[in-house]
């Protein structure tokens, strides 16, 4: 979005996150400052950007890159931390019908196992999460299943809207999600990914954005390069060294606040600008004092469980999957409408 001379975007909810003229970086990208106007009708907020001298656009014309959709399909099958069909049903509609539209989407399921090479890092990851286990609609009438045939709609629903679906096991959705995504990049495209997900902040640049489901507004909402500056005043590239500070309590990725009075979020912004990314951080505080006694101790004492958080935290690039180039054209939505109905009526039953 920022290497546009002039770029529109429109949201179908408010922004999340207050959208500043002002801030300031110390990463190696340099940005200039944003003049922001917004224009709100009933259901849409539209924000003009007018942004001179942005670096990689140095003609100052305005690039156009077709989008891909990667959707993270497990959080929007859940309800809190109890796994919800309706839930999955209402994101899936709204997602449809006014995000991705026709755009070319793939979908990412957690494959079986997934999670077990991180939760013999870290026991507590994810573990706070029900196993999918529902009540199903049979030729036996209602029946318990376990996740592989409970999931079933879903996946059934999704290939009758003529969306791939890749499900590898032994994989964790989030890493399929990065890999296929630096693989659309390399393709020349940008990439919208689909998910409430915080993990994929560490990937966000010009041509990677997220869109979130915001259950307080029953609403989706676009988050770019734009609005995690605003948020964080730094790089999104420092993002993972600073989830290692902070953890994430809904992966169940215990921060230094939990262990240290006062080592909160914004003494972990002040360290993680000033040296660049966690494992300097951790370099400089083996050799030198890089803060106030209470945070030289927390660094020194903690080294291990940070490093631990960054194995847990960091996503990988590397799986084993094939971009098909099928994958990346126009989705056929004529499915869309009556196959969402069916899958509606058959929760109404439920």
């Amino acid at each position: 979005m920022l290497g546009t001379a002039a770029s529109i975007l429109q949201l179908h909810t408010p922004l999340s996150f207050p959208l500043n003229n002002k801030w300031s970086t110390k990463s190696p990208l340099k940005y200039k400052k944003l003049q922001v106007f917004s224009s709100v009708s009933s259901n849409t907020q539209t924000i003009t950007e007018q942004v001179s001298s942005i670096p990689g656009n140095l003609s100052g014309k305005a690039k156009t890159k077709e989008r891909v959709f990667l959707l993270d399909v497990n959080p929007i099958c859940y309800k809190g931390s109890s796994p919800s069909l309706h839930s999955f049903a209402h994101w899936i509609s709204l997602f449809f019908s006014e995000v991705s539209l026709n755009h070319p989407v793939i979908a990412v399921l957690d494959g079986e196992g997934g999670h077990e090479h991180r939760k013999q890092i870290l026991p507590s990851y994810k573990a706070h999460r029900l196993k999918y286990l529902r009540r199903i609609y049979t030729s036996k009438g209602f029946e318990q299943l376990p996740i592989g045939r409970s999931l079933k709609p879903v996946i059934d629903l999704l290939k009758d809207c003529n969306v791939p679906v890749l499900k590898l096991d032994g994989q964790e959705a989030d890493d399929v999600i990065a890999t296929l995504a630096k693989k659309v990049l390399d393709r020349g495209k940008r990439v919208v990914i689909a998910s409430p997900d915080k993990d994929f902040k560490q990937l966000i640049s010009e041509d990677v954005q997220l869109v979130q489901p915001l259950p307080e507004l029953k609403r989706w909402s676009f988050y770019t390069l734009k609005h995690y500056i605003a948020q964080y005043s730094c790089d999104p590239q420092s993002d993972l060294s600073l989830r290692c500070i902070i953890g994430d309590e809904v992966d169940g990725v215990p921060g230094i606040q939990n262990l240290v009075s006062g080592f909160g979020r914004k003494t972990a912004l002040k360290l993680i600008k000033k040296h660049g990314s966690l494992e300097n951080l951790l370099n400089a505080a083996a050799v030198r004092t890089v803060g106030k006694q209470y945070v030289q101790e927390a660094l020194t004492k903690y080294t291990f469980e940070l490093r631990r958080n960054h194995q847990v935290l960091s996503l990988r690039r590397d799986i084993d999957v094939f971009l098909e180039e099928e994958w990346l054209s126009k989705r056929d939505t004529t499915n869309d409408l009556v196959t969402i109905t069916n899958l509606n009526n058959l929760l109404r039953g439920s």
